[in-house]
């Protein structure tokens, strides 16, 4: 069973590693936030221990990215941090479950043996909006029934939207979501994609609302 930790720390999360390993585990280590969201991406993994506080993106951003690109893989947030406010955040973005440091490694054991057999909530792998659906298993986007081919990034800004129907997304939600920070990526770039998903499924699918972001479903 292979278990990914994402933590900044070197002595911690080789400690980590090494106390896992001898629990029987597998254990691939990633220092930064972007090194640890391409490794989730990429591989299967048993649960991931993420930090909050690392370079490159934070583990906030990791576990939202992750979550809206349907991965549902168990998380366990640490964070040197504590307070409810932190808790509520890591909660929100999609982790499911939260450790402050320092924390006893017997607990920390318990929880993540704890996720691991819950598994990953349930989270849908189709998602539907009037005529329009998203397979993130197979990635394909279908419109009445008939493939549409989307790009990568497409897919991943229709996905975005779809998983909140009804509810007015934002250009910066979007850029948050979807790109690293560290290239500046323009806002122009959600007007783009926008506009290449509507030539493919139709203006209507995707609503703008002035001055606040876009819409798909009943807004």
């Amino acid at each position: 069973m292979r278990l990914l930790v994402v933590e900044d720390e070197v002595r911690l999360a080789e400690s980590l590693k090494a106390g896992l390993e001898g629990e029987g585990y597998a254990v691939d280590l990633a220092f930064n936030g972007t090194d640890g969201l391409w490794m989730a991406s990429e591989h299967p993994y048993a649960a991931i221990v993420l930090d909050i506080l690392l370079p490159g993106l934070n583990g906030y951003r990791v576990c939202r990215r992750l979550r809206t690109a349907g991965n549902s893989t168990p998380i366990l947030m640490l964070t040197a941090k504590d307070g409810e406010l932190d808790e509520a955040e890591a909660l929100d973005t999609g982790a499911d479950d939260f450790l402050s440091k320092p924390f006893s490694y017997v607990v920390f054991l318990a929880r993540l043996r704890a996720l691991i057999r819950r598994g990953g909530s349930s989270r849908p792998s189709v998602l539907r909006v009037g005529d329009v659906e998203l397979d993130q298993g197979t990635r394909v986007c279908r419109s009445g029934g008939v493939p549409v081919p989307l790009s990568v990034k497409e897919f991943s800004v229709l996905w975005f939207l779809l998983s909140r129907p009804g509810e007015v997304v934002s250009k910066a939600e979007l850029l948050d979501g979807l790109w690293d920070f560290a290239s500046s990526p323009d806002p122009n770039l959600v007007e783009v994609y926008v506009s290449s998903i509507r030539r493919k499924l139709g203006r209507d699918v995707i609503r703008t609302v002035r001055g606040a972001g876009y819409v798909v479903g009943r807004g």
